[in-house]
């Protein structure tokens, strides 16, 4: 009996370890993390065997790399891919556009949204490309757009136009136009209306799906890739970077803290990680370095706060400039940049106020530590003679003439410890 039992499972385990139908989810901006999740996800399923694939998507569009490497991977995919943009409220715009046509199968849930994917004028270091650059980059978007949508048989122009002139589509007239298969409500029922169905693969070849009864597998993202995926928040990004400037700024004007420079550093790296990600303008960039190098001067430099000033403008223009993107979810809120730039401001004058705070106060011990001690003359100063300071007596020399009994004040110590008084 035991025998037998084990090769069920045996014969089993090909079972259990495919998936008939996986459902993949990208709701978020497309950039190299949600890429690196449908590319992985896509070579998985193949090897798994899968009969379909069901891309959900509830994004605003991204980067054009990352969308070419979905696009790539989906037309490549041995098994079929079948977009869907839902729930009910949903929209796959720009980048999620193009990522839609390219699938074998496009579906929408009722109250979504397609299109408005005309590529915005940004390059990645921030700066607006010139009317050449932005009129080369839209014919090259429209071409790709057209040849996907010629390829899998949906309306060329209206593709087209939702480029070029930036036009979006409701579930109700993308149908109509010719630019999805069918509406649907849930991955349930694209299942359902798909058992049976002949999909044109995008090398021409035909399969027939058979779907009837077969469980939706939903493969989240690893446990790295959501790690990363809320790193390059830009919001998040944003505070790291701040945190990490703060850090090296207190580990500079307080050496020796060690924690804080830590810190720092860690929060440095990983905002330079999701820099990589988002379209940074170098300049706002450059602006808030400027700001913690004032900073430190100010520490160094009697400037009477005018660096400490000009710092905390210059910090609050660079955030303003730091990432400029045409999407909302791939720049930090003002309503963050705002509070983060006062409070490091504050903070950092409240350091800066501990600094001068330990330059002005005198010291009690050593040489510098007799300068401002006041004693008596126990014998005339006529320069020199005996002083009474701090509990002990000194040869001292006055710079004026002292009679014994009189009140003196130490001016300096001279060599020998010898000191230079006058009368308090």
């Amino acid at each position: 009996m035991k025998g037998k039992f084990f090769v069920g499972l045996f014969l089993l385990a090909p079972v259990f370890a495919s998936a008939a139908v996986v459902k993949i989810k990208v709701d978020a901006p497309i950039h190299p993390v949600t890429s690196e999740y449908v590319v992985k996800s896509l070579e998985k399923a193949d090897g798994q065997g899968a009969d379909l694939v069901i891309l959900t998507l509830d994004t605003p569009g991204g980067l054009d790399t990352s969308m070419r490497q979905i696009i790539e991977a989906i037309v490549n995919a041995k098994t079929p891919v079948a977009a869907f943009v839902g729930p009910s409220g949903s929209r796959s715009a720009s980048a999620g556009f193009f990522i839609a046509i390219a699938c074998d199968i496009f579906v929408m849930a009722p109250g979504t949204s397609t299109g408005s994917a005309h590529p915005v004028g940004v390059s990645l270091t921030g700066q607006t490309m010139d009317s050449t650059m932005a009129e080369k980059v839209t014919n090259d978007a429209a071409a790709y757009i057209r040849s996907l949508a010629e390829k899998r048989g949906r309306n060329v122009r209206l593709a087209e136009d939702g480029v070029r002139k930036s036009l979006s589509y409701t579930e109700k007239e993308a149908l109509e136009g010719g630019l999805i298969d069918f509406v649907a409500g849930s991955e349930e029922d694209i299942v359902a209306r798909l058992d049976g169905r002949a999909v044109k693969r995008f090398d021409g070849s035909e399969r027939t799906l058979a779907l009837a009864g077969k469980p939706i597998v939903e493969w989240p993202m690893t446990f790295r890739q959501k790690v990363l995926l809320t790193i390059s928040n830009p919001n998040l990004a944003y505070i790291l970077l701040m945190i990490g400037l703060l850090g090296l700024f207190f580990e500079f004007s307080h050496p020796g803290a060690i924690l804080p420079g830590v810190l720092g550093g860690i929060s440095l790296l990983l905002a330079v990680f999701a820099f990589q990600i988002l379209p940074i303008n170098y300049v706002g960039l450059g602006l808030i370095l400027l700001a913690i190098i004032l900073f430190i001067l100010e520490v160094k430099v009697q400037s009477f706060g005018m660096l400490a000033v000009g710092g905390i403008a210059a910090m609050i223009i660079g955030s303003l400039m730091l990432i400029k993107s045409p999407i909302a979810e791939l720049r930090p809120s003002l309503s963050y940049i705002l509070p983060v730039v006062l409070a490091l401001s504050l903070i950092v004058l409240f350091l800066l106020t501990l600094v001068f705070k330990a330059h002005r106060r005198r010291s009690f011990s050593g040489r510098e530590g007799m300068i401002g001690e006041t004693g008596t003359a126990r014998t005339d100063l006529s320069p020199t003679g005996k002083v009474f300071v701090h509990g002990e007596l000194w040869e001292a020399e006055a710079v004026e003439p002292v009679r014994t009994g009189e009140r003196v004040k130490v001016i300096a110590v001279l060599e020998g410890l010898k000191l230079k008084v006058g009368k308090a």
